[in-house]
């Protein structure tokens, strides 16, 4: 499993051509194919790359959504 710090998570916003990852409890989490995070948009809301762990908190759906979605990694810091 490969292992991100926040600083490497943040190449990975879905701009320009690379892949769209999100971090949420230490897992890193690939939403490149998503409808839902076009452009590493997720609806006008958050932007990829980061770590959502703490706004997930007031988010309209439940963890399970997640399983939807390849664990790639960890984050590490």
């Amino acid at each position: 499993m490969e292992e991100f710090t926040t600083e490497e998570l943040a190449k990975y916003n879905g701009k320009d051509g690379e892949k769209c990852y999100f971090a949420y409890k230490g897992k890193v989490y690939d939403v490149t194919d998503s409808m839902l995070w076009e452009d590493g948009d997720h609806q006008g809301m958050h932007d990829g790359g980061i770590d959502l762990t703490e706004d997930q908190e007031d988010a309209p759906h439940d963890d399970d959504v997640l399983e939807d979605f390849t664990v790639v990694g960890i984050l590490k810091d």
